[in-house]
């Protein structure tokens, strides 16, 4: 066990205080918003019921919850125009079956229909819930997105289904896919997996989802909705298109 006074110590503390500081900040924004209650089948999709918004949620509720959507533009998880009237936020694992069902099969539709016309913004949340590869998943694709490479990365590592925890995500596997992304600086790449920001930046986008009540994945926010599971096309594309009109009537 490290001294109180060591680096690793020192570490800990550190990122200790930055995550109090991160918990706390999304306490004050998400008080009294409206809970994600997950309740997957068996096939992992959630109710269609599920993504139907509680029209009795208060402003306070719905402009908390749009409030989550960062809209950076600077963002490298993130893929759309920053004042897109709709931010659908995605709470993902790598090593989730059903969120590559979504990013192969879903996704890519998306982005064609609602991204590339300025009506949706895909924000990405790391929110490995899998263990210790999804961890190290999460790590690699933000390290990824350091060098403007994360939704390439993102797609190699969905690109097939793998087994859980079965050496699917090891460094060596971590290491071909950030090559096949394009990412050119892998000592650079290692660097950063292994930093203390990556900590700081996987730890919020957990907290955020936790705070949201988010326990498994695939989960979305579109604007303040929540769509629980991999739902199939028809869903997202209700959801969005409904959120895009209440965006334009509430100008």
């Amino acid at each position: 066990m490290p001294s109180s006074s060591s680096p690793a110590a020192s570490r800990v503390r550190r990122r200790n205080r930055t995550l109090a500081a991160i918990a706390a900040g999304l306490a004050a924004v998400v008080t009294a918003v409206l809970a994600l209650t997950l309740d997957d089948g068996p096939s992992g999709t959630a109710s269609q019921d599920s993504a139907v918004a509680d029209t009795s949620t208060p402003d306070a509720q719905t402009s908390a919850l749009l409030a989550l959507a960062r809209r950076d533009t600077d963002d490298p998880l993130a893929v759309g125009d920053a004042d897109a009237p709709v931010v659908m936020i995605e709470y993902s694992d790598f090593q989730c079956p059903y969120c590559g069902k979504f990013a192969r099969d879903t996704e890519p539709e998306l982005i064609r229909s609602y991204v590339d016309k300025g009506v949706l913004r895909i924000e990405w949340r790391n929110f490995p819930i899998f263990g210790e590869e999804s961890e190290q998943a999460a790590r690699a694709a933000w390290a990824a997105g350091r060098q403007g490479k994360f939704w390439e990365f993102h797609d190699q590592a969905y690109s097939t289904t793998h087994k859980k925890n079965t050496g699917a995500f090891s460094t060596d596997k971590l290491t071909a896919m950030a090559e096949a992304a394009g990412v050119t600086d892998l000592a650079q790449w290692r660097a950063d997996m292994d930093s203390d920001a990556a900590d700081t930046a996987i730890q919020r986008d957990q907290n955020e989802g936790y705070s949201l009540g988010v326990t498994s994945t695939p989960a979305f926010l579109v604007n303040d909705v929540p769509v629980l599971g991999a739902q199939p096309a028809d869903t997202f594309e209700q959801t969005i298109e409904a959120a895009e009109a209440a965006a334009k009537a509430a100008r």
